[in-house]
């Protein structure tokens, strides 16, 4: 054997190891996406002031699939109802659970006949959106009721409906970017 030889055979070995460690991290990181944490872009303003749009966040993945459902005051990231294309993933935040009663009185949210103490909306009003869906609203079990905090800007269950557990992504923890913003989520 040659020096020639041990050189690309060296070369060789290298790339291959390359080729498996690239191949392996791309792995790792869609794993680590799809089943622990995953981060977002806010693409709108429905939850200004707790999210900003354009901020980006994290959501965990694992508490929900392993620990505890989602529960009332979660921010959470979940599949468009709609199928809306242009925007397939909303964040709200969970404002009542299956076998709960909603009612809209007044700009007030009702669960179960008690008023709802919102800071986070900072005294916006919860009117209902579409006329199809009438109040007092039971909430089917295995759905949830989600509601942005920037209640005069948006889209949410008020003008969809209640959104289906399968639907659930993750849980918003964490708001990551920009560096003013970087803080966890309540």
């Amino acid at each position: 054997m040659s020096n020639g030889d041990s050189g690309e055979q060296s070369f060789g070995r290298w790339l291959i190891e390359t080729v498996l460690l690239v191949v392996l991290a791309l792995v790792l990181a869609q794993g680590i996406k799809a089943f622990l944490v995953q981060p977002f872009v806010i693409p709108s303003g429905s939850m200004i002031p707790t999210i900003q749009e354009r901020d980006r966040i994290l959501a965990e993945k694992i508490s929900y699939r392993f620990i505890r459902d989602p529960q009332r005051r979660d921010v959470v990231v979940f599949k468009n109802p709609t199928g809306d294309p242009a925007a397939p993933i909303l964040i709200k935040r969970l404002i009542a659970t299956g076998g709960q009663t909603i009612d809209l009185r007044k700009g007030v949210v009702y669960v179960d006949d008690v008023a709802l103490d919102e800071p986070y909306t900072h005294g916006l009003p919860s009117d209902p959106l579409n006329p199809q869906i009438t109040y007092p609203f039971k909430i089917p079990a295995g759905n949830y009721w989600m509601m942005g905090d920037n209640r005069t800007n948006s889209g949410d269950s008020r003008q969809f409906g209640p959104v289906a557990n399968t639907a659930v992504l993750g849980h918003a923890v964490w708001t990551y970017w920009p560096p003013r913003a970087f803080s966890a989520l309540n």
